[in-house]
């Protein structure tokens, strides 16, 4: 079944007193390129992050955010006075009062304003439970992810199937045709040879005329490519139904399928061909476009 490379997720879980948001978007492009923005207090979880990415997602633009929410009922705070600092203030306090006329007394609350004297100590993380309690997170938006990449991806294969049911089509139309332009070919130069002798006394042989047709028809045979198109198409619809990521093969293919079409179009002299390939490459085109948001 098909993937999508276009998707959004988003999961949650908590860790004690900490709530892990995670956000994840994913977008077209031709390798897998992962894009992390976390909190610099778990950059060392990065590498797991990664990894997990890389087990569920191998192609696309995957833009992941993470951010952290204090759940404030349980959080436990540790404040510390930053003794140097403080006496540091005092002693300007103190500089202060013998150089001008003005009242000495530091209140607590003046202390309580001053920056920096009481701080917060530095949180210490079990970094084991965050690991855990991240990955919960990330497997619920990376779930999330999938559901709506696989949605978009039947909605491509949809669309696909029903695109080249109308290329075998045009294909089998041009099939039929192939051996008629011969033909129409031998008859309209053996028209226009006799028109141009039909006052001159000069005649032409038939094995000459014949010999003409001979090369036009050589020149002209599309059996090659038409097999070789047929053959993409197989594959094409082989690959499809695969439940591995299949895109770049998909590409690949197309492009083929296109050579191939372009091939017949040049090589057919015949206007109802042509007409045919027209419509054959604007369904190839339409597929290729497809193609380019397949995982």
């Amino acid at each position: 079944m098909l993937k999508s490379m276009t998707g959004y997720g988003k999961g949650e879980a908590e860790a004690e007193d900490l709530v892990f948001i995670v956000e994840i978007k994913t977008l077209n492009s031709r390798y897998r390129d992962i894009i992390l923005r976390i909190h610099q207090e778990f950059q060392e979880l990065e590498m797991d992050i990664r990894k997990w990415v890389a087990e569920r997602i191998n192609r696309g633009r995957v833009e992941i955010f993470i951010k952290t929410e204090p759940i404030l009922d349980r959080m436990e705070y540790e404040l510390v006075l930053n003794e140097p600092l403080a006496k540091a203030y005092m002693d300007v306090f103190k500089r202060v009062s013998e150089l001008f006329p003005i009242d000495s007394s530091v209140s607590i609350d003046t202390f309580c304003h001053l920056r920096d004297v009481i701080i917060q100590k530095p949180r210490e993380w079990d970094i084991e439970k965050l690991r855990l309690t991240l990955k919960t997170a990330m497997d619920k938006a990376l779930n999330s992810v999938e559901e709506m990449r696989k949605r978009e991806g039947e909605i491509l294969q949809k669309d696909l199937l029903v695109r080249i049911e109308k290329i075998k089509k045009i294909l089998r139309e041009i099939k039929e045709r192939a051996p008629d332009v011969v033909e129409l070919y031998r008859n309209k130069l053996k028209e226009n040879v006799e028109r141009l002798l039909q006052n001159q006394d000069i005649s032409i042989s038939e094995d000459r005329i014949l010999q003409e047709v001979a090369i036009f028809a050589e020149r002209s045979d599309i059996t090659e490519e038409i097999v070789r198109l047929e053959s993409h198409i197989t594959q094409f619809l082989s690959f499809i139904n695969r439940e591995e990521p299949v895109g770049r093969r998909l590409d690949f293919l197309i492009q083929e399928m296109n050579r191939e079409t372009n091939t017949i179009g040049a090589k057919s002299q015949d206007s109802v061909i042509s007409s045919f390939v027209v419509d054959m490459k604007a369904e190839i085109e339409k597929i290729r476009e497809q193609v380019q948001n397949i995982e």
